[in-house]
């Protein structure tokens, strides 16, 4: 690693550590999860880290771990005070770079929600307006 990057990371965890990011609530694993975790480079709590800093004041709503168009990805959706929605950020779980930010309105993300919800045989979310 160049001495640029490991600053830029070092710096990354600071920052992250000051706006108060705490590690992933530990969690049983399916054979599936267990297999995505496995090959990841990235630990769920580094990818935290690097997601909170890049949407400086936000908190973590959610997280997880999954394959979005080929790449093994931590996504992880942010909640700013005072913001509607989310801002969804993708960590990719080899390298540790951000490679997407979008923003997602209470609308689209309950009908993700739901979506997902369908596709692992369980009931969606119930989410408050």
């Amino acid at each position: 690693m160049s001495r640029p990057s490991l600053v830029a990371l070092v710096f990354v965890a600071f920052v992250a550590v000051s706006a108060g990011a705490q590690p992933a609530p530990a969690k049983k694993l399916s054979k599936q999860e267990a297999a995505l975790h496995k090959a990841a480079k990235i630990s769920e709590d580094s990818a935290r880290v690097i997601a909170l800093a890049a949407v400086p004041g936000a908190t973590v709503k959610e997280g997880e771990l999954e394959k979005e168009k080929g790449k093994l990805i931590w996504s992880f959706d942010l909640k700013v005070a005072g913001n509607k929605g989310v801002e969804e950020i993708w960590v990719d779980a080899i390298t540790g770079k951000v490679i997407n930010r979008a923003h997602e309105s209470d609308a689209a993300e309950t009908k993700e929600a739901t979506s997902e919800a369908k596709l692992k045989g369980a009931k969606p979310p119930v989410r408050k307006p």
